[in-house]
């Protein structure tokens, strides 16, 4: 069970990376539980969003991918226990250095993003 629920994990971030990277915001959304809530930090500015706004965001800003960026973004881990499990991913886009740290849970038999945490990393340059 163990290796369905991981392989289940990274087809729901690859749509994540997909819908983001691409602004695909149907297959985005299929990530992600309606109620979802998303914090974070951007350059020490607070961020705070439910998951209808944060799609709104992505369909009225150009993606990644047509402002020709390279797709970078990797998963660095996961962790599962029973019906729940923590992500921790680098998403590096649109001149940003993120890192985000995403709680799933199994729903009716589907892993979904519950939350989603991030903050980008000043890289220095």
């Amino acid at each position: 069970m163990f290796e369905q629920d991981i392989s289940a994990i990274q087809a729901v971030i690859t749509n994540y990376f997909d819908g983001i990277f691409y602004g695909d915001v149907k297959k985005l959304e299929t990530a992600f539980h309606p109620q979802c809530l998303l914090f974070g930090d951007i350059n020490g500015q607070p961020y705070f969003k439910n998951l209808q706004d944060y799609l709104l965001g992505v369909s009225n800003r150009k993606s990644p991918n047509d402002l020709g960026e390279e797709f970078g973004m990797k998963i660095l881990g996961v962790e599962v226990l029973n019906e729940i499990a923590s992500v921790k991913l680098h998403v590096p886009m649109l001149g940003y250095n993120y890192y985000d740290y995403i709680s799933m849970s199994r729903i009716d038999g589907n892993w979904v993003i519950v939350n989603k945490m991030f903050t980008n990393v000043d890289t220095g340059k």
